[in-house]
């Protein structure tokens, strides 16, 4: 396993260490709060463009903040690691994330029913949009957990994004084969996010499908039941949203598929930028190697990590899924993003700029050998490979 970042230095000996965001991560839960306070800032000023208030605070005000507050590479000390996991102040930073989620949502719906104008009901529905893509990324912290009450929050949390089986496919699936040409969640250098997002939604619905069906069969449970954990998590999602619809009237329908769509689009776009390009060698036995930090894509942007869980953090995740988001370390090897997730975001809808700034990165890292890369065999022959009969050529640095 390769050693994490020493940088900075360690605290002078008998210092006791103390986690200087502690009180920071409760800033995640302004996230749940949008709708409450778009609708705030349009009844103080009347500007009927707040309802846009989430796309702006994501991917506008996160931005200028990780720009302005920069980076941070600090690590906890080893010892200090099995306190700061049995902490539980944080887990209820992402436990109250559910409750106010779903406050949201059922605000939204009241003031969907009550007879908002279409571009303000499509920016509300683009605000709780946010909420749920951010969710997504709460059930993804809770869900990696062995607690039977955190994996139950975290198929709540997808429900309202209608991406239930994420729960099935992202912990066996994906992190198998993470880093892969397998893998229907890792993006490949010259694939636009365009490109990817049929592949990584279709393929991860049938992972999740073939993975909960195969775990059925060897616990000879049937797989049209209540066992099977796909199945059950859409089935919360149809109750709820039929729910909503039966108080609220058909109305609200709608604007929960727009922002079910908005949490996935924001849930595949943090997918695509996480290991853009990155392969895992193989051995000579032609098994792959085991994940390694620098097989995702990390980034230290202060701000950001505190509103996602330190998600960006991504190598030490994939090494030690288990392991809580406030442990999570920083490598000194692993390929860094230019920003954090919520630039990079924006840059990887926009194809050219994302190509422009990325693929030179992906490039650098195999020394510029794209062979070496998990690459996209319909552009190969933009990094001078070729392919025969449309098959990506084994890569070279085998070992």
């Amino acid at each position: 396993m390769t050693a994490p970042s020493t940088t900075p230095p360690a605290p002078p000996a008998g210092t006791p260490w103390r986690d200087s965001k502690r009180y920071a991560w409760l800033l995640g839960l302004a996230v749940p709060t949008l709708p409450f306070q778009a609708a705030a800032l349009v009844a103080v000023s009347d500007w009927q463009v707040l309802w846009w208030w989430g796309p702006f605070f994501a991917f506008v005000i996160i931005p200028l903040l990780d720009a302005l507050v920069g980076p941070d590479q600090e690590n906890p000390p080893d010892e200090v690691i099995p306190l700061l996991e049995e902490d539980r102040y944080y887990r209820w930073c992402t436990y109250l994330y559910l409750p106010l989620q779903y406050a949201g949502l059922l605000y939204a719906c009241v003031l969907w029913s009550g007879g908002m104008s279409v571009p303000d009901a499509l920016g509300l529905a683009a605000t709780v949009g946010v909420v749920a893509g951010v969710a997504i990324n709460t059930a993804h912290e809770l869900g990696h957990k062995r607690e039977t009450v955190e994996r139950r929050l975290a198929r709540l949390a997808l429900a309202q994004s209608a991406y239930g089986h994420f729960y099935v496919e992202h912990n066996h699936g994906h992190h198998i084969r993470v880093a892969t040409p397998e893998d229907p969640a890792s993006s490949r250098l010259g694939e636009s996010l365009w490109a990817f997002l049929p592949r990584t939604v279709v393929g991860s619905v049938r992972s999740a499908w073939r993975l909960e069906v195969r775990r059925l069969d060897r616990r000879r449970h049937g797989t049209w039941s209540h066992h099977n954990d796909v199945l059950t998590a859409w089935a919360v999602t149809v109750l709820l949203f039929a729910t909503l619809t039966a108080a609220f009237d058909a109305v609200v329908l709608p604007y929960l598929l727009i922002q079910a769509a908005c949490g996935i689009l924001l849930l595949e776009t943090v997918n695509y930028l996480e290991h853009y390009g990155l392969l895992r060698e193989r051995r000579p036995d032609g098994r792959y190697v085991r994940v390694a930090p620098r097989h995702s894509w990390n980034s230290n942007n202060t701000t950001s990590n505190i509103f996602l869980y330190q998600l960006q953090r991504h190598s030490d995740h994939h090494a030690n899924p288990l392991r809580r988001y406030q442990t999570l370390r920083h490598f000194d090897e692993a390929p860094q993003l230019p920003s954090g997730y919520a630039s990079m975001i924006v840059l990887a809808w926009g194809t050219p700029l994302w190509r422009r700034v990325m693929d030179p990165k992906v490039l650098a890292h195999y020394d510029g050998d794209a062979r070496r890369a998990n690459l996209y065999h319909r552009r190969a022959g933009r990094y001078g490979v070729q392919t025969s009969a449309g098959a990506q050529e084994v890569p070279s640095n085998r070992g």
